[in-house]
């Protein structure tokens, strides 16, 4: 399994996690403490007059998530699906038992999107890219990794998932890994040629192209949502800038891939610092 490159001019296939952003109590706070941490520049994409803020996070100039004004829940990381047509993803997913939480509406020339929670209980989000097809820098240190589904009943949202944009669902040993079957070919037809080549491995899962997130049970107690994860050079270092810039690290683990820690930024929101450390034997 091998880490992707950076990429930019990214475009996502529907039913592919395209982007993520966090509403916050203090934008300015959120944004002194990411722009720390993981050494992001922010451009306002709200003209100033209208009501609220978005701040577009950049990483060596290319977008990689955002911060906004507080919503009507505390501070989260939300994750963005992909969708072709949003009107027609909100008639198909309610079809399927999902609980429309926003309405559809226009996000300036950027796009459309719409908040939703699947059966059990999980908020998402659809993304029908305009001007900002998602983000453009993933997989290297400081931007986004993975969003993971923790969930109380992973058969019953497998099944939903599987409905709603086509997934397909691998028991691995460490975890359950979603694909979206012809990702892999999307990247390699457009920003990523060399997928194939680079993951090629005995540890690498087959499929592992078309990766685009995965599955694990909730903790006792922990409520189910879907989860960001961020790739950093070094988990301790990390933690401790993490610590330093306000927030509180709940935990540090290791897992056969990586050396993670789960942080509550000075906000509320909680994300994974995710280090990876592929086996080498």
């Amino acid at each position: 399994m091998a880490r992707f490159p950076a990429m930019s001019g990214r475009t996502y296939p529907a039913g592919v996690p395209s982007w993520v952003d966090t509403e916050q109590p203090d934008v300015d706070a959120a944004i002194h403490f990411y722009g720390g941490l993981f050494g992001w520049e922010f451009e306002e994409a709200l003209a100033p007059g209208s009501g609220g803020r978005y701040a577009v996070a950049k990483l060596d100039g290319n977008e990689v998530g955002a911060i906004g004004s507080p919503g009507t829940g505390p501070a989260a990381w939300n994750t963005y699906a992909a969708v072709d047509d949003a009107d027609a993803a909100v008639r198909h997913l309610i079809s399927l038992g999902a609980a429309l939480q926003s309405v559809q509406a226009d996000s300036g020339a950027g796009g459309v999107r719409a908040s939703l929670t699947d059966p059990g209980g999980a908020g998402f989000r659809l993304w029908q890219a305009g001007a900002r097809p998602g983000s453009q820098t993933v997989n290297i240190p400081g931007s986004w990794n993975f969003s993971d589904l923790h969930t109380a009943d992973i058969s019953a949202a497998t099944g939903f998932y599987a409905a709603a944009f086509d997934w397909q669902f691998d028991d691995l040993d460490y975890g359950t890994m979603i694909r979206r079957p012809g990702y892999g070919d999307h990247l390699e037809a457009t920003v990523d040629p060399d997928i194939r080549v680079r993951q090629a491995g005995d540890f690498t899962p087959a499929g592992f192209e078309d990766a685009v997130g995965w599955v694990m049970p909730a903790d006792p107690g922990e409520p189910v949502h879907w989860h960001v994860s961020f790739t950093v050079t070094d988990r301790d270092q990390v933690v401790d800038l993490a610590v330093r810039l306000g927030a509180t690290v709940l935990r540090q683990y290791e897992t056969g891939w990586t050396r993670a820690a789960l942080v509550r930024d000075p906000g509320g929101a909680e994300f994974t610092a995710s280090q990876f450390t592929p086996p080498s034997s």
